[in-house]
């Protein structure tokens, strides 16, 4: 029996936001993508088996979110940076989320979201059987700090 019961819903989330520090473009961004008012658990790449898909977050401000994420910012004026995240679905098995961020474009973070979800499929033994894909991209301007961020929330026990 597990410890802590599994998440019944998930979303893909995804912002890029502008800051005077890393911290400040940080929260801007999770606000941006709309889970800046949560205390954010970071978790690993596996999503529930059942697990329903839902375009919005609807939590209590202050909640506790289990959440795969990647983050970069960065304070290099004209430097691209992005962040993905993608989940890639079976027909009646567990989901695998992946999580990417550096500095590159949007479409490259992306590649290297699916193509890591792919991976870890054929790890599995795994027919995928759908990909779902969110990212964000910022250039950053002269004087200010950038940060992309994208996630998966989980949220949801048993009622």
């Amino acid at each position: 029996m597990p410890a802590l019961p599994l998440p019944r819903y998930y979303t893909l989330a995804a912002a890029a936001a502008l800051g005077a520090t890393r911290l400040t473009a940080f929260d801007r961004a999770l606000l941006s993508a709309g889970v800046g008012n949560m205390n954010l658990v970071r978790v690993s790449s596996v999503l529930p088996p059942q697990a329903v898909y839902l375009d919005k977050l609807d939590l209590p401000a202050g909640s506790l979110l289990p959440i795969a994420y990647g983050t970069i910012s960065s304070g290099v004026p004209g430097q691209t940076i992005a962040a993905a995240v993608g989940v890639g679905l079976s027909a009646d098995s567990l989901g695998m989320i992946m999580e990417f961020a550096g500095e590159t474009g949007r479409e490259d973070a992306e590649r290297v979201v699916r193509a890591m979800i792919e991976e870890a499929f054929a790890s599995r033994g795994l027919p995928l059987a759908e990909v779902k894909l969110r990212s964000a991209e910022v250039t950053v301007p002269e004087g200010q700090v950038a940060c992309a961020f994208a996630g998966v929330p989980l949220w949801g026990g048993p009622d």
